[in-house]
């Protein structure tokens, strides 16, 4: 995607008319801080674009099914949480993918020091079904391990990770930012690995998704907010400290500085549409189907081109 598209205004995306849209969305998420604030530069605005946030927190399911059942036009969240849903035939369909980064896999500093050495451990996670359980089961798979035999998963509330950590009672700790970030800022602690480690330092792990019937009626609406978004991240890639001070009224037990260090790591001068979305996507998609997340029969490619569509031709 030409970096002229996210910069100097909204261009042939503006709408011609002044558009009411339902965003959903976490709003205390610091990696979509960028959407949040996006107003505070005019990103919505300059598109003809009035949204109004609507907040489904981490429920994907919910979030989905509000947006194929009209009660919002679009939303932001992470590919990993959404892929299997979809997959089950929720009439929604992916735009964009909008940065990269924002979950860790965090461990003691005489802990395993490698995937590999995770073999036969326990990993502490948060929820079975959440993104960060399913992105480090994929990078396991893809460093010879099997996930669903080779380490044992828990589940425990996310305040309580660094406790059992420090126990024993797991070996690493899974999670998304900016609790996991703080923890590797710790004494005690280091990273094994991030969803930027390896073939993923270059994919998109949030998304922007769209109602198909806004995409097939209203397809300049889907456009400009897509665009819009993409907008507000380049801006965030350039400028964290600016978001990490508009954002910090909004979020929870954190600071304008955390924030920013938090954005900092990840990559938000990343996005992809197009050709390029539906690569990385069907990358997703082979290996959620290699650790048994989406179905034998699932074809990744078919699947990615099938949920996804090029707003911005």
């Amino acid at each position: 995607m030409p970096r002229d598209l996210v910069q100097g205004g909204a261009g042939k995306w503006a709408l011609a008319q002044p558009t009411k849209v339902r965003l959903a969305v976490n709003l205390n998420a610091i990696c979509l801080a960028p959407v949040i604030v996006a107003d505070q530069h005019q990103f919505f605005k300059a598109h003809n674009l009035d949204v109004e946030f609507v907040n489904f927190g981490n429920s994907t399911e919910l979030l989905l099914e509000a947006i194929a059942t009209g009660k919002a036009e679009a939303a932001v969240g992470m590919a990993l949480r959404w892929l299997k849903a979809l997959e089950q035939g929720f009439d929604v369909k992916l735009t964009a993918g909008t940065h990269g980064g924002c979950m860790r896999l965090v461990t003691l500093d005489n802990g395993p020091a490698t995937l590999e050495a995770l073999k036969g451990r326990t990993i502490g996670v948060t929820d079975m079904a959440g993104a960060d359980k399913n992105f480090f089961s994929l990078l396991l798979k893809r460093h010879g391990l099997d996930p669903n035999s080779d380490v044992s998963w828990r589940v425990y509330p996310q305040d309580l990770l660094p406790m059992v950590l420090k126990k024993g009672e797991i070996q690493a700790a899974s999670g998304s930012d900016p609790v996991m970030w703080r923890l590797t800022q710790q004494p005690g602690y280091r990273e094994v690995a991030t969803n930027l480690s390896d073939t993923y330092a270059h994919l998109s792990c949030c998304v922007i998704g769209a109602r198909g019937s806004l995409i097939r009626d209203r397809p300049e609406v889907a456009a400009a907010i897509t665009h819009a978004i993409l907008q507000a991240h380049a801006f965030a890639a350039q400028h964290p400290d600016a978001i990490g001070q508009e954002f910090n009224s909004k979020a929870l037990n954190t600071n304008p500085q955390e924030i920013a260090s938090v954005l900092k790591t990840h990559t938000h001068g990343h996005y992809s549409v197009g050709e390029a979305f539906v690569k990385e996507i069907d990358i997703y998609a082979h290996d959620l189907k290699a650790i048994n997340v989406l179905r034998p029969e699932t074809d990744p490619l078919l699947f990615a081109k099938g949920i996804t569509a090029d707003v911005l031709v």
